[in-house]
């Protein structure tokens, strides 16, 4: 007795159905797409907590005290290259400018701001250095940025600002005239900022006619340092 073979004309629309199926099951699994992977590397950051290091050597996110304004005025172009002519120096000795690169503006607090400044690893109570010559705005204690300092340059248009320092130098005061270089405060983990993870929080922002010390418009330290 001859078997039959099976319809081919029924088992194709079975094939389609199930095809269609696992895809459909797929994306409900996955639920998303995946995040990126061409983080900057100098946070060590990645897509899934499993690519994590399993004990970060690098900053995480953490919140600046200054309110930075949102808007990006064509003539911010002009203030980062003037800033690049007086030759600032890197507040902290040795740090290679490119590993900034890419950290301001980095996605923080699941995408509800932005990190407006760059973030300085180093070991705690390393020296950081006024980026130029000016004058001690305010000193200010904050839960977010800890021990902080407000340095403004010599014309009072511009605001450096340094955060999570483990503490100021000694005598360092509001009012009090600095020189480039001079030694302003020394790396720490104040504030927010983790606890392993000591680093310098770094901002530099354009002030507005009021030249109040707490906000401005934010420029990347990046594009000021980089040669």
């Amino acid at each position: 007795m001859k078997r039959r073979r099976p319809d081919r004309g029924r088992l194709l629309p079975a094939f389609a159905l199930c095809f269609a199926a696992g895809v459909a099951t797929g994306w409900w699994l996955r639920g998303s797409p995946p995040l990126p992977r061409n983080l900057p590397p100098a946070f060590g950051f990645s897509a899934s907590a499993s690519d994590q290091p399993a004990a970060s050597s690098q900053p995480v996110a953490t919140t600046g005290e200054p309110v930075l304004s949102a808007d990006r005025a064509p003539d911010a172009a002009g203030t980062i290259d003037g800033l690049r002519r007086r030759d600032l120096r890197m507040p902290i000795d040795g740090v290679d400018v490119e590993r900034l690169q890419g950290m301001f503006g980095e996605s923080r607090d699941a995408g509800g701001r932005a990190h407006e400044a760059v973030d300085i690893l180093a070991p705690r109570n390393t020296p950081v250095h006024a980026a130029e010559d000016g004058s001690i705005a305010k000193l200010f204690y904050s839960k977010a940025g800890g021990n902080t300092v407000y340095q403004f340059d010599p014309a009072g248009t511009v605001s450096y600002y340094y955060a999570h320092l483990e503490r100021y130098a000694d005598g360092l005061r509001e009012g009090q005239r600095v020189k480039r270089g001079d030694v302003i405060g020394y790396v720490g983990t104040s504030g927010n900022a983790p606890a392993n993870t000591p680093h310098l929080h770094f901002a530099v922002f354009q002030l507005g006619p009021d030249k109040r010390w707490w906000k401005g418009r934010p420029i990347d330290p990046y594009l000021v340092f980089k040669r």
